[in-house]
């Protein structure tokens, strides 16, 4: 009798288990085929000047999240539940490295003072002007049972703006000037506003001193230095063991799976060491495409270059996909809606609160960096200036992950406030992409005219390999020109960009590369990834 009733359970226990896995089969059979039909519309819509395959995702994961509405009749409107987890751990890392891989290098050193200004300091101010605003504003809303410490997390929430977007309004090759710094100042951005995040989580607000704010700005900057150490770290490791070991000889699909694996490894270590993994895999990225890519044979630069590129774009159309279809999910907007109006009015202060906490760095920061510029031409204009306010508008992905973790528990919440606050952040999401990212390639034509849109650097004579390798690694690959440089302190004081990039590069031809290999500095031998026919130095 007892063998009858165990069979009889684990029989239902096989059918619930059969039927939850035949569920799981059809939910990632139908967001594989979204993701599809976003591929061919993206591609359809190339030359559109107002959408873009982000906002294109956007918009097919809202139509979906209807329909799975409709058909659900009111209960559901995604098949994937949304996990911090899957955001932070699986899709940014492959996004945010990509872009480090493929970045020009030498507009985003020259300007990295810039970077880290805006991307630091800026991140700084922006927070502190969110929530001052969200506390002198929110707290006489009665919106619900919202603390000091819920306003301050407003405040670094809505102070990460979207580096994933930017990548897609703008154009590395036509404005390489306003892409590295809009672009190097998001991913600084993005690592600033989630340590900001995570400090206050553990933050004493009942005991606010001189030392306490001090010891805050110190682990800040022990992030900052120890996260970008990791990162570089890492990537030369993979140049070094890569070229050592010439493991391309024998396999080039254990050279590129080496090269995938370090700099997924760079992240994770960088989040056990609670450090910041944006900034390290970021890093890594620069490094490796220095580096450890002119290691490898000529397949495997073919191969990775494509690679990243893939993993980030799959990536990229997954997470707008989904957040498309997230932000209809029933659960979170019924707890909102006896106070629609309620709502409204705190998506519209917290927009404006983007609005004006951009805006109170951008324009005073972007000043301060023009003294230290000798001519007009490396100056940021007063247009360049409206164009960075304006692209970095847009939030995403990294607010919707540090809303959640910080209003609801496993994507729910049943209190009134923290309702609240999760549909405002979706609608703030939702609106500056599609509004702003719409707005901003406009914007950059009737602004900046394709003859401005370059940065100031003069043409410099490129070999006949030159534009073939820089399609192909998607960063700038200098050339050895020689040229005649005083050397005297007043190269230092006058032109302090081009002369710490002039000192770099001695060190790196006389130390760096001769260890850890790169372009035009591996000993040849026959196959091996130092074809002389792909050397340009």
């Amino acid at each position: 009798m007892e063998m009858g009733v165990v069979a009889e359970q684990l029989a239902r226990l096989g059918d619930a288990l059969t039927t939850s896995d035949h569920a799981s089969v059809v939910s990632i059979n139908l967001f594989v085929a979204l993701l599809c039909a976003c591929i061919v519309l993206g591609h359809l819509l190339e030359e559109n000047r107002w959408l873009n395959e982000s906002i294109t995702a956007l918009i097919i994961g809202l139509c979906t999240g209807v329909v799975i509405l409709l058909t659900t009749k009111g209960k559901s409107s995604h098949v994937l539940v949304f996990s911090e987890d899957l955001f932070f751990i699986y899709l940014l890392p492959p996004i945010i490295f990509n872009a480090g891989f493929q970045v020009k290098k030498k507009q985003f050193f020259r300007n990295f003072m810039t970077i880290t200004l805006f991307g630091a300091i800026g991140t700084m101010i922006s927070f502190f002007t969110i929530s001052l605003g969200a506390i002198a504003i929110f707290s006489r809303m009665n919106i619900g049972t919202l603390d000091v410490g819920d306003f301050l997390a407003i405040g670094a929430i809505f102070s990460a703006t979207d580096s994933v977007c930017t990548l897609q309004v703008l154009n590395q090759d036509e404005t390489p000037f306003l892409y590295s710094l809009v672009f190097g100042e998001g991913v600084v951005n993005d690592a600033t506003s989630v340590v900001l995040f995570n400090a206050l989580q553990n933050f004493d607000l009942n005991h606010i001193d001189t030392m306490v704010v001090l010891k805050f700005l110190g682990n800040f900057l022990y992030l900052f230095v120890s996260s970008t150490f990791l990162g570089v770290f890492s990537g030369l490791l993979s140049a070094y063991i890569i070229k050592k070991l010439y493991i391309g000889r024998h396999s080039t699909d254990r050279e590129v799976a080496l090269m995938m694996l370090m700099a997924y490894l760079s992240y994770m270590l960088a989040e056990l060491l609670d450090l910041s993994g944006i900034l390290t895999v970021f890093f890594c990225g620069i490094v490796m495409s220095h580096y450890t890519w002119h290691n490898v044979t000529e397949s495997s630069r073919v191969t990775t270059k494509h690679a990243f590129a893939t993993l980030s774009f799959i990536a990229e159309t997954f997470l707008f996909l989904y957040v498309g279809m997230d932000a209809l999910d029933i659960e979170k907007w019924k707890f909102a809606s006896d106070s629609p109006g309620k709502s409204i009015g705190v998506s519209s202060i917290l927009l404006g609160l983007v609005l004006v906490g951009r805006a109170a760095f951008v324009f005073p920061l972007s000043f301060l960096s023009n003294l230290t510029k000798k001519t007009a031409l490396e100056k940021i204009s007063w247009r360049q200036q409206i164009v960075i306010w304006w692209a970095g508008l847009m939030r995403g992905a990294v607010s919707i992950a540090l809303a959640y973790n910080k209003f609801t528990r496993a994507g729910h919440t049943q209190l009134h406030g923290n309702a609240i606050m999760i549909t405002s952040t979706i609608t703030v999401v939702l609106f500056s992409t599609m509004l702003f990212g719409m707005m901003t390639k406009p914007l950059i034509r009737f602004l900046l005219p394709a003859s401005s849109n370059s940065i100031s650097d003069p043409p410099s004579p490129k070999s006949l390999h030159s534009p073939l390798l820089t399609s192909m690694l998607g960063s700038d690959l200098e050339t050895a020109v020689p040229i005649v440089r005083p050397s005297s302190l007043r190269m230092l004081l006058t032109k302090p960009a081009h002369t710490v990039h002039y000192y770099w590069r001695k060190f790196d031809d006389a130390l760096m590369r001769p260890m850890f290999g790169g372009r035009g500095f591996v000993p040849f031998s026959p196959g091996s990834p130092t074809d002389p026919n792909v050397l340009v130095e």
